[in-house]
């Protein structure tokens, strides 16, 4: 998360970069962060740092583009769904599972709605269930899925955007995303107070990383 906040500083400062591709190395884009750094003495920073990224990339004058593959879950979801254009393969596996912990994930929570509507968007966080990047694309949490290779449908993309001018690009990304940026920012600030101040006080919460961890089925309490 460091190492992508400062490569994403560093871009800023580049006025002859107008977009920047976020993709994973390897066989997914993210299954997220770790479920050990959710855990009462590690999540206060984790969020700290992990929203950091987020708001650099909501915040950022560059058009962002996520390129995904295999896992995109929790954390990983989040940070593609902010990007201003997502391409997926078919078959990713995209889900905001953090509810089967005790959890739930809070930039999802605030923008996921946005997005794909508020039904989608508590069906997808409330059950945790895992969608493919066909459904992702059909509800508007992917821009679009490719049938062909990632690389070429990325390759394409940019194409159309160097040859634009970056300056109109990025006005026209500010003025795009005007209207929510406010409510962005505030949103999350609200769903950062919930899960720090009331959700990880709970037993429920602390059971379902402990479980995890220790590879069994949480026994929840209510509490």
């Amino acid at each position: 998360m460091e190492e992508l906040a400062s490569a994403l500083s560093e871009m800023e400062v580049h006025p002859h970069i107008s977009a920047l591709v976020i993709r994973g190395a390897g066989t997914c884009f993210s299954a997220g962060v770790g479920v050990a750094d959710h855990t009462p003495d590690k999540v206060s920073e984790m969020l700290q740092k992990f929203h950091a990224v987020v708001r650099s990339i909501v915040t950022t004058k560059k058009v962002t583009i996520a390129a995904v593959h295999g896992n995109c879950l929790g954390g990983g979801a989040e940070l593609a769904m902010v990007c201003d254009i997502v391409i997926t393969t078919e078959d990713a596996a995209w889900g905001f599972p953090e509810i089967k912990l005790g959890c739930f994930p809070p930039i999802a929570a605030t923008a996921l709605s946005a997005l794909i509507g508020q039904k989608r968007a508590s069906e997808l966080i409330l059950t945790g269930r895992t969608i493919t990047g066909s459904e992702a694309a059909s509800i508007g949490l992917a821009t679009s899925s490719s049938a062909a290779t990632l690389d070429s449908a990325i390759e394409e993309t940019i194409e159309r955007l160097r040859a634009l001018s970056p300056t109109a690009l990025a006005n026209a990304k500010q003025a795009i995303y005007a209207w929510d940026a406010t409510h962005f920012d505030k949103g999350l600030a609200r769903a950062e107070k919930i899960y720090l101040d009331e959700l990880m006080h709970t037993e429920d919460a602390q059971e379902g990383i402990r479980a995890f961890l220790e590879k069994r089925s949480p026994r929840w309490k209510n509490r």
